[in-house]
This record gives structure tokens, sequence and C-alpha cells, in this order.
């Protein structure tokens, strides 16, 4: 009896060694072999094709001249359109560069807050002229108010341009135009009036009110919008930031104390803020010579 025992002990313990055995490889036979890319090679017409073919060049190896009026956005006082053009070669279809050149003197209107002030400025020099807040004022506003307001007069900025983006625009579903995205940035030279220096004590004479012109130099930057409408023909708009430093408002609003940050009775450079200034601009582009190319 013990002898059949230890044969049937035995007999159990070589079947499970097998069967360890069996499981072992088949997991060793289920591991994930390494993959390996097969390169294909593309044979027949389309064997060495560009991505795109028969793509239309709008820009590559032709001028741009496009007129344009340019307004300001977000103006405290007085709002500002500049009517002017740019000028681009276009040396492929994604880079350029050129120009653009704008004249604001002849086109310069006083926001809401500007006439209300003026408002309230002509009641107190006319009914109340040696009342505490005309004099604590007289610094800070003559007798016409629109008069001291600072303003763009004209700005000249060289620029490149580059396409990153380009496709077709649905309009309705029915019209289809040809666009493209780019962005543009260069230094702006800026043609400013401003409430001319003054010293302390000569800043409340008529005289102290008059503006004086100077040029500041920033940068500018922005994107834009291009819907082709002919092979020759297109519509612009663009989105353009200026920042730089200016007095707006024609007010004594630093300069004295320790840190140049309360009002000193004059007017100067310490006075002029750091403005993001931003315009909108809508153009008219024409394309030199009128017929585009075609790519391969």
């Amino acid at each position: 009896m013990s002898e059949g025992r230890g044969m049937n002990t035995t007999k159990s313990k070589t079947i499970k060694r097998v069967l360890s055995v069996l499981a072992a490889g088949c997991a060793l036979f289920a591991l994930p072999k390494p993959a390996n890319a097969q390169e294909i090679l593309l044979t027949g017409p389309l064997a060495g094709a560009p991505a795109v073919m028969k793509l239309r060049l709008y820009r590559e190896a032709r001028f741009e001249f496009a007129p344009s009026a340019t307004f300001t956005l977000l103006d405290e006082y007085q709002r500002t359109i500049l009517l002017g053009a740019r000028l681009t070669y276009n040396f492929t279809d994604w880079f350029g560069f050129g120009a653009w050149a704008a004249y604001g003197g002849a086109i310069q209107i006083p926001t809401h807050l500007s006439e209300e002030i003026q408002t309230v400025n002509r009641y107190r020099k006319t009914q109340e002229p040696n009342s505490l807040s005309n004099r604590l004022t007289a610094v800070n506003l003559g007798q016409d108010f629109k008069d001291q307001l600072g303003s763009i007069d004209w700005v000249v900025a060289p620029q490149i341009t580059l396409v990153p983006f380009r496709g077709k625009i649905a309009l309705f579903q029915s019209i289809y135009a040809d666009t493209d995205l780019y962005l543009f940035g260069g230094p702006a030279f800026v043609g400013l009036s401003e409430r001319k220096d003054c010293a302390a004590e000569q800043c409340t004479t008529p005289a102290s009110f008059e503006k004086a012109s100077r040029v500041a130099i920033a940068p500018t930057f922005g994107l834009g919008l291009t819907f082709y409408v002919s092979k020759w023909s297109a519509l612009g708009f663009e989105w353009r930031g200026l920042p730089f430093s200016w007095n707006t408002g024609g007010f004594d609003v630093a300069g004295g104390g320790p840190d140049q940050e309360f009002p000193d009775n004059a007017i100067s450079s310490e006075d002029r803020r750091f403005l993001f200034n931003q315009m909108l601009t809508v153009s008219l582009n024409f394309y030199l010579p009128t017929q585009y190319r075609v790519s391969e």
C-alpha cells in the first residue's frame, strides 16, 4: 500500500512540473516582439509629388500696395483715424519686407469723456473763477481741454511680414475665397503732438497749454487677414500694437517726491505714461505684376 501511494505522489509531482514548463513556454512565446517600421516606397504617378500641387502663389515675387484707413482703439481722450498705405515686396509666398506709413493729423475726434471734462471746466472758469477747485486744477486745465490733448500725427514703420497659414474660407457655404493669415513686426517712428514742457511757476498761463511736436520710437507688431478677391486685388484687416509713453491729456501727474510719482506743478517727460496703443486697419490691396504664379 505504501509503495502504491509513493508512485502516485511521484506521478503527481511529475505532472505538475510538466505543466509548469508548458506554462513558462507559453508565457515566453506570448511576449511582444519589437516592432520594425517598414519604409513604403511610393511608385507610380504620385512618386516624388509635393504635398500641394497647383498652389496659387499670390505673394511670391510681387509688390503689394495697400491704401488703408487705421482706427485707434480704447482711446481715453481722443480718437484718431490715420490715412495711409503699406508697400511690401514679397520675396516668397511666406516672407516679405516693406513699410507702412499713415497720417493722422487730419481726423482727430475727442471722446465723450473729453467733452464732459470740458463742460465742467467751462463752468468752473466762467461761474466759479476764484473757487478752490478751479485753483487746484489750474495747472492741468486750460480754457479748452481739447486744445491740450496729445495726438498721433503720423507713423512710419518699416516691417517684415511672415505668412504661416493660408487656405480657403467659405461665406454662406457658397462663396469661397483664398485667405492667408500673416504676422508683421518692426520699429515705428511716431510723430506726436503733446502739451509742451513748462516750469512750476509758468504752467497756469495760456501759453503753457500750447502743444509741441516730438518723435517717439517704438516697436510695432500685429497680425492680419487677407481675403483675395481676384488675381491682383484683395481685402485686408489688421490689428496693430504700438506701445510707447506719452502724455495723452496734458496733465501733471508725476515728477515730484523721492520716487518722482507725485505732481510737481510742472509739465515734463516725467508726466508721460506708458500705454499699449492699439489700432485696427482696413485696406484694399493691389498686387504687381497682376498675374500670380502657380506651383507645380
